[in-house]
């Protein structure tokens, strides 16, 4: 049914796994308002614009895996709702993908911080 779709009709798909991501994770919306705040940071100190990428790509790829975390979640509930480790290990592994590009951006947010101090 979702295969070979128009664009717009795929958008729409996408649009609306993210309007229910947001709804319903707390930990994506504070990702949303982490980047919210790191642009307003940017929009302040007006840093050269590779910053500005690093800070979108970082950010983009937190985003990106706290929707595939949450995807990921929500299949292996509905596949097996009851405690099994392999599907423990699963969301576990999922966790860490959003743990690792958490750490990444939090990164590029320190070397943000001490180039500003620096310069």
């Amino acid at each position: 049914m979702w295969k070979n779709q128009p664009f717009t009709a795929r958008l729409g798909f996408a649009l609306h796994g993210l309007k229910m991501a947001l709804r319903n994770e707390s930990s994506l919306r504070l990702q949303v308002a982490a980047l919210a705040a790191a642009l307003a940071v940017l929009l302040w100190l007006r840093p050269e614009p590779v910053w500005w990428a690093l800070t979108v790509l970082a950010s983009g790829l937190v985003l990106a895996a706290e929707l595939l975390n949450t995807a990921i979640e929500e299949l292996a509930d509905q596949l097996n709702p009851g405690a099994h480790p392999r599907i423990r290990l699963i969301k576990d592994c999922a966790a860490a993908a959003v743990l690792i590009a958490s750490t990444a951006a939090l990164g590029v947010a320190i070397a943000f911080l001490v180039h500003v101090l620096v310069h």
